[in-house]
């Protein structure tokens, strides 16, 4: 396995944007042959950026070159759970919502057989403001940003319900895609305006977050029309989808904790400090997976993707290398170091869809909603080696039907 260096990008583009780049090819074309000078470069860049720079920078990432290996990134090879079509998350990191929120849709139709969009932005929204009210509580601790965790839709549920796609999209119509670097900012500056004067009002707070959220992502509906009935979201919620919270249950690994036990997730997204996670060996992590998939139940699941074996743009892979470490020697100790050391963290989550068993060796077919996964052969899907997921991945979110064989074992 050979090593090289790659340039990460990250694109989910629209019709604008992609004008935009053609046009900046063409000027690339057509001013390369008279000059190669950063001056030039940089008024291309300005351009396609509409931004004013200084310098260029390239990040350079240690990286496999997997190019010559035989990978099942491939669809039709796996065996798939019912999905709705992947769905880009733009420019925002609100993956932890994108994941589970297509993982309930599977649940919701594993259970009833109603194929239906759920909205993102609608747990989004009262995500930021339960941030600000833990805001208010902590006279400023809370950790204020755009990720979470995938079990936070348990608790958005039950306080908030749930909105179809059709009632709420969460974002102005000229954009097509959705943009929360700009709402972010305004929010952290707020916030820490509040927290430097010591104004801990909760109504005036709040209220003026919601203005926020308001202007960029719309008001939440409090009635909507679906299949002819109305609901408010928490009607729609309990008499239409019919989930039960208390039927999923999250997993974790760390030999920071004794196993078989629930703890809480130490992780900045965990900022409401979930303390309901079993804490199981690396073996049982993966067998949750393994017989979940099986079942033909998805799994929701959070973890790093910021490795050299993880392939953003050409493969689609994530495997480990030879080089990081045998897979022979992936274990409780080796998982547990890079933990320890923040070489693991919680960088993303993604939803399994399907698996491929080829010689006792699993490999999964995942739904992501980062923009870089939209390009190439099949949009929307990468492929995660079992070894990855054991070495790299923090937690997951499964039905508590799918996890019965564990469960039944240590809750007495």
């Amino acid at each position: 396995m050979q090593v090289k260096f790659f340039k990460k990008q990250y694109l989910c583009m629209d019709i604008i944007t992609m004008k935009k780049f053609f046009i900046f090819f063409l000027l690339m074309l057509s001013l390369s042959a008279t000059s190669q000078n950063k001056d030039t470069l940089i008024l291309i860049y300005k351009f396609y950026n509409n931004a004013p720079i200084k310098n260029i920078t390239y990040r350079k990432q240690f990286k496999a070159d997997l190019s010559s290996l035989p990978l099942p990134n491939d669809t039709s090879l796996y065996k798939l759970i019912s999905h709705n079509p992947p769905v880009c998350q733009g420019n925002t990191g609100t993956c932890w919502c994108f994941a589970a929120t297509s993982f309930f849709e599977s649940e919701i139709y594993r259970l009833s057989g109603k194929k239906i969009k759920l909205s993102e932005m609608y747990f989004v929204y009262w995500e930021y403001v339960e941030r600000a009210i833990d805001f208010v509580h902590t006279h400023g601790k809370t950790y204020i940003n755009e990720g979470s965790e995938a079990s936070a839709l348990i608790r958005l549920f039950q306080k908030y319900g749930a909105v179809p796609l059709s009632s709420y999209e969460g974002k102005p119509n000229f954009r097509t895609f959705h943009s929360h670097r700009a709402l972010i900012n305004e929010l952290q500056q707020f916030l820490n305006e509040v927290k430097k004067r010591a104004i801990w009002d909760e109504a005036y707070i709040v209220g003026t977050v919601k203005s926020l959220l308001n202007a960029e992502m719309g008001v939440p509906p409090e009635k909507f029309i679906y299949e002819g009935k109305e609901y408010s979201p928490l009607s729609f919620f309990n008499d239409y989808l019919k989930i039960k919270p208390v039927g999923y249950f999250r997993f974790m690994s760390t030999e920071y904790f004794p196993f078989n036990e629930k703890y809480e997730l130490i992780e900045d997204d965990n900022w409401w400090h979930d303390r309901e996670f079993y804490n199981v060996s690396p073996d049982t992590f993966i067998m949750l997976i393994h017989k979940s998939l099986e079942k033909k139940f998805s799994v929701c699941l959070c973890g790093d993707v910021s490795e050299a074996g993880y392939d953003h743009n050409e493969q689609k892979v994530a495997v480990v290398p030879l080089f990081d470490i045998p897979n022979s020697k992936i274990n409780k100790d080796s998982r547990e170091l890079r933990l320890q050391n923040n070489t693991t963290t919680d960088d993303h989550c993604i939803h399994i869809v399907g698996y491929y068993e080829n010689k006792g060796k699993y490999w999964y077919l995942i739904k992501d909603s980062n923009g870089n996964t939209f390009d190439g052969k099949f949009p929307g899907y990468r492929f995660y080696d079992e070894d990855y997921i054991k070495l790299k991945m923090m937690n997951i979110l499964i039905a508590g039907d799918a996890a019965r064989w564990y469960l039944d074992r240590i809750i007495k």
